[in-house]
């Protein structure tokens, strides 16, 4: 993208904001995984990766290692067409199963690890998977059990990855 995806001004606040604002709708909390010093003018608490360096999954770690909550959704920053109420069914199915996690998927089938709800149960098995040298999400998650939920809509899980596609999606 060439900046902070998660600074972007989006309908008069940050991207980061917007996305957050969807999560505390659903969940009642918020907590950012990232660098203290990029983020701490926004109002919620922000932690560092215990596995810096390491893409989303250490993210993920960082996550449930610092929740006290049993199920905790896990987002990107960067997914403007997050809703709320995509949110609270995600953790809904998850309270209501016995699965490590539930990771929403497409029409395609394509999982979305990003947007997902998470047990604190499976920090143990995601430790040794970034311990092992493991990166990626769905990889770093084998093992677990994990509720593939087909949504018949992938708009939601849409991210923006360079200058064009969010100039394209802005002013589209």
């Amino acid at each position: 993208m060439g900046a902070d995806k998660a600074l972007l001004p989006f309908k008069g606040r940050t991207l980061i904001e917007h996305v957050a604002a969807e999560v505390h709708r659903a969940a009642g909390n918020v907590t950012l995984v990232g660098d203290p010093d990029k983020y701490s003018n926004f109002s919620y608490p922000v932690i560092r990766d215990i596995y810096p360096g390491c893409g989303p999954l250490s993210g993920i770690h960082a996550a449930l290692a610092r929740s006290r909550a049993d199920w905790n959704v896990i987002v990107a920053c960067d997914m403007p067409e997050l809703t709320a109420g995509l949110l609270q069914r995600i953790l809904q199915r998850a309270q209501s199963g016995h699965a490590h996690a539930v990771v929403p998927a497409g029409p395609s089938g394509l999982p979305e690890p990003l947007c997902a709800a998470y047990s604190r149960r499976a920090l143990d098995g995601i430790t040794q998977a970034l311990e092992r040298g493991i990166r990626k999400v769905m990889d770093g998650l084998e093992g677990l059990e994990i509720d593939l939920w087909r949504v018949p809509d992938c708009r939601p899980f849409h991210n923006l990855n360079t200058p064009a596609e969010w100039t394209g999606y802005c002013h589209g």
